[in-house]
């Protein structure tokens, strides 16, 4: 059948996918090569230098690009990498505006880092539409969104802010992690860049660093392209298989952590200890209308403060978790816990953080896909 016919579900297996020209392995082998032989200069089978190319890359590279609805995907050494590179299209005295609730890790490389090349960031609520444009002037170049945010799990509307974007002729990109491409493909509403932490659901094992960008217009692939080799920040083969692997399942595993999400959100929200739950699915979340026409379903990534709205209390919860792991990360078959304050926002100044409602006393949950009533139970034992 061909691609474009394909449904998601069967897109992930076999989207950009074809067996090995070599022995027809289902799976695309592992090309653990740096080079290539060529049979004179420049005489070689479209690989020359594993920085440049690799076919385990380009394999994953192709099943991104599908499973997006894009035309071109990249993949980097992690998501941070991939946002680095789009970074690198912006020259001094650009400036972006973004939305102010997002991973620590791109405030940390947009103020850190790009902001000492004279780019200017502008980090703001983008829920109103009015507002994001009352930022943008001449010197704008691109919008960042993330949604839902991380980790308030705030969701902008797509559509909304590609009109913008059409409308002064810059770029938007969106970070698409927290949803994947089984609930949301921004492509489809308008984005230029959809960028990834494919270390978390479509990796989805907890065992791989990787980033990845997807886009349609060749012209902007092509100067992404450029970035990704001359600045060689690549995922390897090994890493590029397992990623790819992931994907496979990405579908099967998105549907449980769903499921479980939502009935993990619903016991926090009638627990008479906890004070605010954060997940899109309930009807009083400000924006759960967008979040019901752009998504598929709202994901299992939770986010609640006790009824105390202490850290000490907060902590003492996490600590307690016997099922629910205390790490880094999200996106695995494991439910994980983490303190957003002190772990994944450490790097957002305290006033920052709090501005966007993420406070010291904030829970994180990556809702995983064991036994829902194990998790429940977990709760109720750590919450007490």
């Amino acid at each position: 059948m061909p691609e474009k016919k394909l449904k998601f579900n069967s897109k992930t297996i076999h989207g950009g996918q074809s067996p090995d020209k070599a022995y027809g392995a289902v799976m695309p082998p592992i090309y653990q090569t740096s080079t290539y032989a060529q049979t004179t200069p420049g005489g070689h089978q479209g690989y020359e230098y594993s920085r440049s190319a690799n076919p385990t890359r380009t394999a994953l590279e192709n099943s991104l690009a599908s499973i997006e609805n894009g035309a071109y995907g990249l993949a980097f050494g992690s998501g941070l990498a991939a946002i680095d590179a789009v970074m690198k299209l912006l020259n001094p005295g650009d400036e972006v505006v973004s939305t102010n609730d997002l991973y620590g890790g791109s405030y940390r490389i947009f103020k850190q880092i790009f902001e000492k090349y004279g780019i200017t960031f502008h980090f703001i609520g983008m829920q109103d539409a009015d507002v994001i444009e009352s930022y943008i002037n001449e010197n704008t170049r691109l919008l960042w969104v993330e949604t839902p945010t991380n980790p308030m799990m705030k969701v902008i509307d797509i559509k909304a802010v590609a009109d913008l974007a059409k409308k002064h002729d810059i770029l938007l990109a969106v970070d698409n992690t927290f949803a994947t491409p089984y609930l949301q493909t921004p492509l489809d509403m308008g984005a230029d860049i959809v960028m990834h932490s494919a270390t978390k659901y479509l990796g989805g094992h907890s065992d791989v660093v990787v980033g990845a960008l997807v886009v349609k217009d060749k012209a902007l692939a092509d100067k992404l392209y450029f970035i990704q080799n001359a600045s060689g920040a690549v995922c390897g083969p090994m890493d590029s298989f397992l990623t790819l692997r992931g994907i496979k399942t990405l579908h099967v595993r998105m549907q449980r952590h769903c499921e479980n999400g939502r009935a993990v959100a619903e016991y926090l929200e009638k627990h008479p200890k906890i004070d605010k739950v954060f997940w899109p699915g309930f009807e009083s979340h400000p924006n759960h209308e967008i979040a019901k026409a752009q998504m598929k379903d709202f994901g299992g990534m939770v986010s609640f403060i006790p009824k105390s709205r202490t850290e000490k209390d907060a902590v003492k919860i996490i600590e307690k978790f016997k099922v629910f792991t205390l790490a880094e990360s999200l996106g695995g078959v494991e439910s994980l816990a983490g303190h957003p304050a002190s772990m994944t926002h450490a790097s957002i100044p305290k006033e920052e953080r709090e501005k966007s409602g993420v406070v010291d006393s904030l829970i994180r949950l990556s809702v995983g896909i064991e036994d829902v009533e194990d998790l429940i139970g977990d709760l109720e034992q750590a919450i007490g």
